[in-house]
């Protein structure tokens, strides 16, 4: 199964929407579609779609998921990096009036190019061929999300350890 999500941005996304339900539809997909459409005006006719799901159903959805597509929110590809799933991201683009700006573009392709856990596509023609070569695509990319946690852990102990040593030998 795909689980596409367009996030809850009050500006539709219908390019990604209106182009999962034609791949669909023309069979270049044959596996099931499941779509949150948020505020979209296009309902698709050949893909399961609901405008907003709660969150322990998008939670199952993407834990269901084969391939998760996404939105440039991070929330939105945040999410599928917590389950240990590699997101195709699709961020939303001015130029389309899908947002204000291209912070989406901006911020998804530094996420991939410092991170490499995300597949971004700009180009919605390139969809295609990225969801029917996803799994040759991540076996070489890490999956879920790099934490700079346990490493500032480990230093901060050896800071606090080495104040410990100091004040024992006096």
């Amino acid at each position: 199964m795909i689980f596409v999500t367009v996030g809850t941005h009050e500006q539709p996304f219908n390019r990604l929407v209106k182009y999962m339900d034609m791949l669909k539809k023309h069979g270049r997909i044959n596996e099931e579609i499941i779509i949150q459409t948020g505020f979209s005006t296009y309902e698709p006719q050949f893909c399961e779609w609901s405008k907003l799901y709660p969150y322990e159903k998008m939670t199952e959805l993407i834990s269901e998921a084969r391939i998760v597509i996404t939105h440039g929110g991070p929330s939105s590809f945040i999410m599928p990096l917590q389950i240990g799933k590699i997101p195709v991201v699709v961020p939303r683009q001015f130029r389309y009036n899908e947002h204000v700006n291209n912070h989406q573009v901006e911020f998804s392709n530094a996420v991939a190019e410092r991170q490499g856990n995300i597949i971004v596509v700009e180009d919605i023609k390139k969809l295609g061929e990225t969801i029917l070569n996803y799994d040759n695509i991540i076996k070489s990319m890490p999956a879920g999300m790099k934490s700079n946690n346990v490493k500032f852990n480990c230093e901060l102990e050896k800071i606090v350890s080495g104040m410990f040593r100091k004040k024992g030998k006096k």
